[in-house]
């Protein structure tokens, strides 16, 4: 396996690989296919238009962007300049992407133009136009420069053509030398992922972590060169970035990034891409199997599928295995403050094994199983998963008190969720102690959900759990309390309202599509919400 001493860094690693693979297609986007030479020299040119506009080691600088050949490049140019990467959520809105951009101090944005019909360029000047700092966003007094992936972009900020034509004066070799100034131990990226408080927290990540995990992830998924690998998962989640680019530029496969996941588009891209390698979402290859135009579809070249983020059925592995013929399927288990993989299974476990359990820890790490008293507790015994090894995080950014309260003092990290190890190390992840739930292969935090429905002028009060749901795996169910009516006399509050409401102020997934009204919620002595108890309402 080749790891991190090899390549030092992401940097490094695009640069060997554009070497090594050379003229083998590294990326296809529509009529755009480049090789992995051509894809070294676009990401130098994005390093240089970084350093062109004062970009320095260590800065942060966000990409709030879907999957594109303009994500891989602006992200890998960024890292090149010795920037840490802070990848914003397509999903969110103009508020919440402002949230991280605040809290990462990030120095430059990289953002999509118009997707799905919402211009995000708008949504942002929303949310943080005001306010009493300088820049293109007053109230995000931190960020010196905005440049949209688009051919047009709004007075203040850049267009990426524009952007890029500022580093041409640039040298070479002061593009390499910044690259090569980047070390293993230096923080790579900077994930945002919502914790019990309902506020993101970053967890860092290392150069030298990203790259060690991620040579791991491809051996032990068998990802080979000449792979043609169609990433379906976001690029501003681990999955997507990690197991998807990073992965690829490690062995030589080709890209083949889709921005929105729609069955249609898949089966096409499989079809005529020959795609062969196909992580994600359970949903994802249901709806596959499910499609009634798929035997239309040539889908022979795919041999290789990894999935997890949610139970996994057994019938949608035999069926992945008997009605595809997929030589591959694998479950595995991770979460951002462990540089997105704890366990994985191995090729040649069974049927059973992969779809009860996400495998084993990867190598060089340890998972134990404890109780709530922290003693470890034999195999068949529910209890919070801990784990230790290279993959855990830094540390949140900038939060010592948030880090200290899921790093023990001997290097354990806590990971909330509540779990099953066998006798054979095989782990069952069977309930979260933070009350998460995934929605079609997306967290959702219910305290940060319920701290945005508790704006609504008429909710006095609110819980959130997840119920399950036949497409999306888990859905939001909202208890809410109401206040008195303050409009027109004999009208309340009704749940299509909440979720009309809902949907302008908040990320899709996180919006609940049921709302159970109640006269109030139930709670123990402490004051806390007895969830079980709604959870046992159904």
């Amino acid at each position: 396996m080749r790891g991190d001493r090899e390549w030092g860094s992401v940097p490094g690693l695009v640069r060997a690989a554009a070497e090594r693979y050379g003229g083998r297609e590294a990326v296809v986007e529509g009529r755009t296919r480049l090789s992995y030479r051509d894809l070294g020299a676009r990401v130098d040119r994005a390093t240089a238009a970084c350093v062109a506009s004062g970009v320095e080691p260590g800065d942060r600088v966000a990409v709030w962007a879907p999957n594109t050949l303009d994500w891989i490049v602006s992200a890998l140019g960024a890292v090149g300049a010795g920037a840490v990467l802070v990848p914003l959520n397509t999903r969110f809105k103009g508020a919440e992407a402002a949230y991280v951009l605040a809290r990462s101090r990030a120095r430059l944005l990289f953002v999509t133009g118009t997707f799905l019909g919402t211009s995000y360029v708008a949504s942002l000047r929303r949310a943080a136009g005001d306010g009493r700092g300088h820049g293109p966003l007053p109230g995000l007094p931190d960020l010196q420069e905005v440049v949209v992936l688009a051919d047009d972009a709004p007075e203040d900020f850049r267009t990426w053509k524009d952007f890029l034509a500022g580093g041409d004066a640039v040298p070479e070799e002061r593009v390499r030398a910044r690259a090569a100034a980047v070390r293993g131990d230096d923080p790579s990226d900077i994930i945002y992922t919502s914790g019990t408080t309902g506020r993101p927290k970053g967890a860092v990540i290392t150069h030298a972590q990203t790259l060690r995990c991620y040579a791991v992830w491809s051996d032990l998924a068998g990802l080979r060169e000449g792979d043609r690998y169609l990433i379906v998962n976001p690029f501003f989640h681990t999955f997507g970035y990690k197991a998807g680019i990073v992965a690829c530029l490690m062995r030589g496969a080709t890209m083949i990034p889709q921005p929105v996941f729609n069955v249609d588009t898949v089966l096409a891209n499989i079809a005529a891409e020959h795609v062969s390698v196909l992580p994600g979402p359970p949903t994802l290859h249901q709806s596959l199997l499910d499609h009634p135009a798929r035997d239309s579809h040539d889908l022979s070249a795919l041999r290789l599928v990894v999935t997890g983020a949610a139970v996994v059925p057994l019938r949608l592995v035999e069926r992945l295995r008997a009605e595809l013929r997929i030589a591959t399927v694998l479950t595995a288990y991770g979460l951002s403050e462990a540089s997105g993989i704890v366990t994985m299974c191995r090729r040649g476990d069974p049927a059973e094994v992969i779809a009860a359990t996400s495998g084993r820890a990867i190598p060089d790490t340890e998972v134990k199983v404890v109780s709530a008293a922290g003693a470890d507790l034999p195999p068949g015994s529910p209890g919070e998963i801990l784990v230790r090894g290279h993959h855990v995080m830094r540390g949140y950014h900038e939060d010592p008190a948030g880090t200290a309260q899921v790093i023990t003092a001997d290097g354990w990290l806590r990971t909330g969720d509540v779990g099953v190890l066998d006798g054979a190390g095989n782990l069952r992840v069977t309930d979260r102690i933070k009350d998460m739930y995934i929605v079609g292969g997306f967290n959702a935090y219910p305290a940060e959900i319920e701290q945005l429905i508790g704006l609504h002028p008429e909710v006095a009060d609110v819980a959130v759990i997840g119920v399950p749901d036949a497409r999306l795996g888990e859905v939001g169910k909202a208890y809410v309390v109401r206040r008195a009516p303050t409009g027109p006399a004999g009208t309340a509050l009704t749940a299509d309202d909440l979720i009309a409401w809902a949907r302008r102020e908040m990320a899709n997934y996180k919006v609940p599509r049921q709302v159970e009204f109640v006269a109030e919620l139930p709670r123990n002595a402490s004051g806390k919400v007895v969830k079980g108890e709604l959870r046992g309402r159904g």
